[in-house]
């Protein structure tokens, strides 16, 4: 297979988020309601997934249409007539499903390409080497399950062309409400999706078959506007619905007192990482209880926080203290770790918990609404008693199933990191794959703990500071690449943000 990753970027895209079948059902009411045709429908989406292909490859001349046995292939009828009324030579080739008849939009698609003159060839693996780009109208939003013949080897054959590729609504093979893979899954270069995003474009395995992300609402708008919103989705331009412009007369202790507990023998440096980024996101006053001979390098690195030898004496004088706590950065497992959080649970404030301390929840459990948890997907698997595997084939349904054993807000972390509490469930459209190393965790507990000691509800901090924190890597992968980030160099990107 051709490895295809094309430079991921983000246009401006919509808010909300649509299940699959959501959207189906959807598309049948707006239909009825605004007194239009499914077909007409289809052949909307058909024009802006053309129009979106000459903006991108306004020279390449020879286009190979791929259509499935549905509505899918319907979009790819569509485009193949425009294309061809528009002097561009186009092969179409559609998969023979025998006697079963196409969905009456898809036909009366195929009827009108072959009034204009198009022919249909039946599609194999043995596809024309000579197109410049390819269209994947194979299968759409409705696939549950690996893809089976003969799309699995059409599938594999498109990933092994040169050309670049536009998935139309989705890349064949992805579950379009869980970004998961089970099978063969088309690696596009452009995904033209149509009436509303899905979560299978923005989690799982999403970026390593979307590419680029567009959305075409179909002239929609102001029929979804009145609809409930199932999903949000956030980038970098949202971070001023959370954060304003500080009181010109504000002071320390207004902006909070934040308490961070952890750094066990040998891991001083994530206390430190979430200690410094708290401060970077506004945190008025840090203290930082961790073991004594943390202390010295802690103080010299950063002087403007507090710290002291975590026992049980300074312990409970600082939970009296601070107004928020963050717990687990470094905090191992051990005795001094097991104590540490067991008094912290006797504790009503406001807290984030993370690493370690949701290593321990998993062995003692119990529900809390002032709690905010961030598991990466083996944390996850461990609160869920479950397999990492499972948590990854479906990532919404394991935020929400943790948000409703465990309480309070869960921040899911990945690649289109999830954020569930009684407000919703948002998707966090930012990041990139330089995050992959160690103590990215500790700097996103650091931000959220600094949102929350300034008084921003739970589940606002927790989305303000899933994107912060992924906007501070994506400003970081711009100036200097992906491979090689540190997590300390979000560190000086994350007050330009916090400050919209």
């Amino acid at each position: 297979m051709m490895s295809r990753y094309p430079k991921r970027v983000v246009p401006s895209l919509p808010h909300s988020v649509y299940p699959a079948d959501w959207m189906k059902e959807g598309e049948v009411r707006a239909a009825e309601t605004l007194g239009l045709t499914l077909y007409h429908l289809m052949e909307r989406a058909g024009r802006a997934a053309f129009n979106r292909c000459r903006q991108y490859y306004p020279l390449v001349r020879r286009w190979l249409v791929l259509c499935g046995h549905g509505n899918n292939g319907g979009d790819g009828y569509v485009v193949a007539r425009l294309a061809r009324a528009a002097g561009i030579h186009v092969t179409l080739m559609a998969v023979d499903a025998g006697a079963r008849p196409l969905p009456p939009e898809a036909s009366q698609a195929r009827e009108a390409w072959l009034r204009a003159g198009g022919e249909i060839a039946v599609a194999g693996p043995a596809l024309p080497q000579e197109a410049g780009l390819i269209i994947d109208g194979l299968l759409g939003i409705g696939l549950k399950s690996a893809p089976r013949a003969p799309y699995d080897t059409l599938i594999e054959a498109i990933n092994r062309h040169p050309a670049p590729v536009m998935a139309l609504d989705i890349p064949s093979g992805l579950d379009a409400d869980t970004g998961y893979a089970a099978g063969s899954v088309v690696r596009a270069t452009h995904t033209q999706t149509f009436i509303g995003l899905k979560p299978g474009h923005l989690t799982g395995q999403a970026r390593d078959w979307v590419g680029c992300l567009h959305c075409d609402a179909l002239g929609l708008e102001t029929w979804l506007a009145g609809e409930p919103v199932p999903m949000s989705r956030w980038d970098r331009s949202d971070v001023s619905r959370w954060l304003s412009a500080r009181r010109p007369c504000s002071h320390k202790g207004e902006n909070g007192r934040l308490l961070l507990i952890g750094g066990d023998h040998g891991m001083a440096g994530a206390i430190r990482m979430a200690a410094e980024a708290s401060l970077r996101s506004g945190a008025g006053l840090v203290r930082v209880l961790t073991h004594n001979e943390h202390i010295g390098p802690l103080l010299t690195a950063r002087p403007e926080l507090m710290a002291q030898e975590l026992t049980a004496t300074t312990l409970r004088a600082s939970l009296e203290w601070a107004d928020v706590i963050v717990i687990g950065p470094g905090l191992g497992q051990d005795v001094w770790g097991q104590k540490a959080l067991e008094l912290t649970r006797q504790s009503n404030k406001m807290a984030l918990w993370d690493a370690d301390a949701l290593n321990l929840l998993a062995q003692k459990p119990d529900v809390r609404q002032n709690r905010i948890l961030t598991p990466h997907p083996g944390e996850a698997a461990r609160l869920l008693k479950s397999s990492v595997a499972q948590v990854e084939r479906d990532r919404p349904a394991a935020v929400r199933e943790l948000q409703r054993r465990y309480g309070g807000v869960v921040v899911l972390k990945g690649a289109g990191t999830l954020i569930a509490g009684e407000d919703g469930i948002s998707v966090a459209d930012v990041g990139n794959p330089g995050m992959g190393s160690g103590g990215m965790g500790d700097v996103l507990s650091g931000i959220i703990g600094g949102l929350l000691a300034q008084k921003l509800p739970a589940y606002g901090a927790a989305c303000a500071g899933v994107v912060v924190h992924g906007a501070a890597a994506d400003r970081v992968a711009e100036k200097n690449g992906e491979r090689g980030m540190i997590a300390t160099d979000l560190l000086p990107e994350i007050s330009l943000l916090v400050n919209p």
